[in-house]
């Protein structure tokens, strides 16, 4: 049975890649998996319908053959473990890449994502210019310390991974914000990981939805190998 996952019908970032639907298809990208798109519109992601996929509300989710998931972590993760390209053969190394999973959603990511509620969300606060600093200085430390990881590794733990893919997505949000351009070998890392053919598939298959004509069909569905968000 083909996968479906599903999308913003106009994503909030106008199809910039940073989506959390754009995780899930490049691992699909990168397993050679074809896939179908449900485009939910927002009015509709609280809706019974959705609820039933997500009991968020959220984009993306995963429907296989009567299995619903949601949350990017554990849809990759599940994609990986099915599909040989995403995880080591080795028992270590596939415990490592796992681990780096965790590490980017669990320790990376959240303090990306204050900063783009304290500059967004609460940019009209009245503590958002103290509260400012104190975000970024959490968000450089985690790039240090990833930076120091690294090191002059092309990734993070031997082969490209699942953790890998989730890595360079999670850092992508940085992208606006400048962090990256003072942090080299990060840069350089997220660049490999855009430079892949299946994120370059998954990214186009992305913004393909996000630029079409408002009175083009709503639903197309690109195919993984071909052609090929909870929120933002």
């Amino acid at each position: 049975m083909t996968v479906t996952i599903t999308a913003f019908d106009r994503s909030p970032d106008g199809g910039k890649g940073l989506a959390r639907d754009t995780r899930v298809r490049w691992a699909l990208e990168e397993v050679g998996q074809p896939y179908e798109v449900r485009l939910v519109p927002w009015a509709e992601m609280k809706q019974p319908e959705h609820l039933a996929r997500n009991p968020f509300g959220q984009i993306p989710t995963y429907e296989e053959d009567g299995l619903t998931l949601f949350e990017t972590g554990s849809i990759v993760f599940h994609i990986a473990e099915r599909h040989p390209g995403l995880l080591p053969a080795d028992a270590d190394a596939r415990a490592r890449a796992i681990t780096w999973i965790f590490a980017a959603l669990s320790t990376v990511e959240p303090p990306i994502l204050e900063l783009v509620t304290t500059k967004i969300v609460e940019g009209d606060k009245p503590w958002r210019d103290d509260r400012l600093p104190l975000v970024e200085a959490r968000i450089r430390n985690r790039l240090d310390q990833l930076t120091a990881r690294l090191g002059d590794a092309e990734w993070l733990d031997g082969a490209f991974s699942a953790g890998d893919l989730i890595m360079v997505s999670v850092l992508l949000r940085l992208k606006p914000s400048g962090f990256l351009a003072t942090l080299p070998k990060l840069a350089a890392y997220v660049a490999r990981g855009e430079a892949r053919p299946a994120y370059q598939r998954a990214f186009a298959a992305q913004l393909a939805v996000n630029t079409r004509p408002a009175d083009s069909p709503p639903c197309p569905r690109p195919t993984a190998g071909l052609v090929s968000a909870q929120g933002l």
